[in-house]
C-alpha cells in the first residue's frame, strides 16, 4: 500500500510505488551542477531499480535567473537523460526561497524532496526519507548532526540564530535548512500560505501533520562558492524573526516601560538634589547621559518598527514571487 496523490492512504500509481521528484534550486551553479546531476541521476536510477520509487520519478532543476551557464548545463543534462531530468527557468533572480517555492508549487509527484545543488547535503539519506514517508510521515526533515565543513563563525552564528528564534517563539528545527521531504498533502497545505516574505524553515513547521527527522553530516561544498554571503544571511535572519515573531515589538514596549520608570527615578533624584541639598551643578552629566540613552533607544525602536512596516508594505502589494520563463 502506498499513498494517494494528496498524501492520504491508498494505492500509489502504476506499479504501486511512489512518484518522487527532487527539487533543486540553482543560482550560478555551473561549476558544481554536472557532478550534482550525475550523483542525483545515479541515485534515482538506483532507487527505481530497487523498486523504492516509480520510474515516473525525476529531478527538477530550478534556474533562479543565473548569470552563468547554469541553464545551458541543465539543458545539456536534460538532453542526455530526458526520462529523468527536467528544468524550470525563472525569468529573473528571485532569491533562494522564492526559487524553491516555485519548484514546490509547480513540480508534480506524490512527494517532493528539496535539496541544494552544492552537494553539502547527504543524498544517501534520501532512502531513509522515503521509508519515513511510507510509515506515514508527511514531512521528513534532513537535520545536520555535524557541521565540521562550516567555518567556526558560520557554525556558531547559525546555531545561535536558531536558539534566538526559539527564544522568540518561532517553531524551527535546530540545524535544519531546506533539505526535506514533503508529501502532496503537506504541499497542498503550503499553497494556502500566500505571504511574500518567505522563510520556509519556519513556515513548514506551521503546517502541522506528522513529521520526523533523519540525520547526516554536512559535507564541504564540492565546487563553486556559497550563494549566502554575510549580507544575505543577515537578511534571511531578519526575515525569519520579523515574519514569525511579534516579540521584538513587545520587547520595545517593555523597554519603554522600564525607561519610563528609570526617567521617573532620575527626575525624583534630580528634585532631591535641587531641593534638599546644595550639590546641584548646572550642566551636570546626569542630564546628558539619560537623554543620549533614551535617544539611542528610540532610534533602535524605530528601526525594529520600520522592519515590520516594511514587511507590511511588501505583503499588501501582493506582487508575485516569481515568473516562470521556460519549462523543459
Amino acid at each position: 500500500m502506498g499513498r494517494g496523490l494528496h498524501g492520504t492512504p491508498g494505492l500509489a500509481v502504476g506499479d504501486g510505488t511512489m512518484i518522487l521528484n527532487l527539487v533543486v534550486p540553482c543560482y550560478n551553479e555551473e561549476p558544481v551542477l554536472p557532478e550534482t546531476a550525475t550523483r542525483l541521476v545515479a541515485l534515482m536510477d538506483r532507487l527505481i531499480g530497487d523498486g523504492a520509487i516509480s520510474d515516473q520519478s525525476g529531478i527538477y532543476f530550478i534556474d533562479d535567473g543565473s548569470r552563468d551557464r547554469t541553464w545551458d548545463v541543465i539543458l545539456g543534462v536534460r538532453a542526455a537523460r530526458p526520462d529523468r531530468v527536467h528544468g524550470i527557468k525563472l525569468a529573473r533572480n528571485c532569491g533562494h526561497q522564492a526559487a524553491l517555492l516555485a519548484g514546490l508549487r509547480n513540480v508534480p509527484g506524490e512527494a517532493l524532496i528539496s535539496i541544494d545543488a552544492d552537494l553539502q547535503d547527504d543524498i544517501e539519506v534520501i532512502p531513509a526519507m522515503i521509508e519515513e514517508w511510507k510509515l506515514g510521515h508527511d514531512i521528513v526533515y534532513g537535520v545536520r548532526s555535524g557541521r565540521k565543513a562550516d567555518t567556526f563563525f558560520k557554525r556558531h552564528t547559525a546555531r545561535g540564530y536558531y536558539r534566538l528564534l526559539g527564544m522568540l517563539g518561532v517553531n524551527i528545527v535546530l540545524d535544519h535548512a531546506d533539505f526535506r521531504l514533503m508529501s502532496r498533502r503537506a504541499l497542498t497545505a503550503l499553497e494556502r500560505y500566500p505571504e511574500v516574505n518567505i522563510f520556509l524553515r519556519a513556515l513548514v513547521p506551521l503546517l502541522g501533520f506528522k513529521t520526523t527527522s533523519v540525520y547526516y553530516d554536512r559535507a564541504p561544498r564540492f565546487a563553486g562558492v556559497s550563494k549566502y554571503p554575510l549580507g544575505r544571511m543577515i537578511s534571511l535572519a531578519l526575515d525569519g524573526i520579523t515574519s514569525f515573531s511579534m516579540r521584538p515589538l513587545r520587547l520595545i514596549a517593555y523597554a519603554g516601560g522600564i525607561m519610563s520608570l528609570f526617567s521617573f527615578l532620575i527626575g525624583a533624584w534630580a528634585l532631591y538634589i535641587v531641593l534638599l541639598t546644595n550639590r546641584g551643578v548646572p550642566g551636570w552629566a546626569s542630564i546628558v547621559v539619560p537623554i543620549a540613552f533614551v535617544g539611542g533607544l528610540q532610534l533602535a525602536s524605530l528601526g525594529v518598527i520600520g522592519e515590520y512596516i516594511g514587511k507590511i508594505y511588501m505583503e499588501v502589494k501582493r506582487r508575485p514571487l516569481f515568473e516562470i520563463e521556460e519549462i523543459n
